[in-house]
């Protein structure tokens, strides 16, 4: 298939409008329209990996972390980065990150940490603002279903678990249209009075265009008239980490030593227990210190991420334990989830999860 294809369905699920500021998913390095067969899954994209794509015959990596996060001004092999995106062009292998818009969405990164570690009753930890707008049109009694079902089929009316939502007033609307005008109802030059519908619907911002093309599509009027509203709603299933509960409680050592075993750790750095016993659990794949204040405000009483630095820890201040696991190990699961995602699609498709442990760091023990 096209690799545009590939990519089309995972920015369905994970749209690159989600990913943060700094980051750099998508196709980095490959053509939308090139002919693929078989894809390798990679948590990171490094030379070892971009060989082994080769020599297996996997004309496209989909990594979890971008092998680029900032513009490159020379291609002369002197880094890693530059080592990379050189050989992958030379032997035509496409390169693509699926990051942060993968972490913060509720089937994402964490919610396979969640699953991993037993939780259940999961939920966002810190909700994303500003993603939601919403949507007023007006439209003859007669066609209004035909606008509402154009504009939910574009991806409008979903809040929360459901979906179809709007709100609905009848009213009447009056235009006159020009000598130039060609009116659905109505004559020219002469006001007309119609009874209309006001609908109501709240829609993802990232669909805008879709939405409103939607709208003029299945709209029976010549001119269309709609208002636009901005949204401050936090989007309850978009966001930062996640929280959840254990079914039995367990004292804190016992609890560490699970998530131990089941995210296949090393070692875990944590700050001192608090003596109590270990039943709301807040986790965030990668650099999560940034939640620390959304899990304790939460209730957790521990909390799971990776990165933290040696004073970041002293901000436990005893109301919580920081469990810092490592990146890749907060991670590393990730590329199990993107096989699922893939194979539930595409069933014939081959994929392949690479054999490659790309993780940087080492312990000596």
């Amino acid at each position: 298939m096209k690799l545009s294809q590939l990519t089309a369905y995972l920015e369905s699920l994970a749209p690159l409008a989600l990913q943060e500021d700094y980051d750099n998913s998508g196709l980095i390095v490959g053509q939308s329209n090139m002919e693929i067969s078989q894809a390798l899954i990679s948590l990171d994209c490094t030379e070892a990996v971009v060989d082994e794509a080769i020599a297996t015959g996997c004309q496209v990596i989909i990594s979890h972390h971008p092998i680029v996060f900032k513009g490159l001004k020379k291609f002369n092999s002197k880094t890693y980065v530059e080592r990379v995106v050189e050989k992958a062009i030379r032997n035509n292998v496409a390169i693509y990150a699926i990051h942060t818009n993968l972490d913060n969405i509720m089937t994402g990164v964490n919610a396979r940490i969640c699953e991993t570690l037993g939780l259940t009753n999961t939920r966002i930890l810190a909700p994303k603002q500003n993603l939601l707008k919403k949507l007023v049109t007006y439209v003859p009694v007669a066609q209004a279903e035909q606008v509402r079902k154009a504009l939910f089929h574009a991806g409008a009316g979903h809040i929360g678990e459901y979906s179809e939502s709007s709100f609905n007033v009848e009213g009447t609307g009056t235009f006159k249209g020009s000598e130039n005008s060609n009116p659905y109802v109505g004559e020219p030059g002469i006001r007309h009075h119609e009874e209309e519908m006001r609908i109501e619907t709240v829609y993802p911002a990232n669909l805008e265009s879709k939405i409103i093309m939607a709208l003029v599509l299945a709209h029976p009027y010549e001119e269309v008239a709609y208002d636009l509203y901005n949204l401050t709603n936090q989007h309850q299933q978009i966001g930062s980490g996640m929280i959840g509960e254990l079914e039995v409680p367990m004292d804190e050592a016992e609890f560490l030593g699970e998530v131990k075993a089941a995210m296949d750790c090393t070692v875990i750095r944590h700050t001192a227990f608090t003596g109590k016993r270990v039943k709301k659990v807040a986790v965030c794949g990668g650099s999560g210190g940034f939640l620390l204040k959304h899990a304790i405000a939460a209730g957790a009483d521990v909390f799971i991420t990776a990165d933290y630095k040696y004073h970041e820890f002293f901000d436990a201040e005893g109301k919580i334990v920081i469990a810092d696991i490592g990146h890749f190990e907060s991670e590393q699961f990730t590329q199990q989830l993107l096989c699922e995602i893939i194979q539930e699609k595409f069933v014939n498709f081959a994929i392949r999860l690479t054999k490659v442990n790309t993780n940087p760091v080492k312990y000596f023990i």
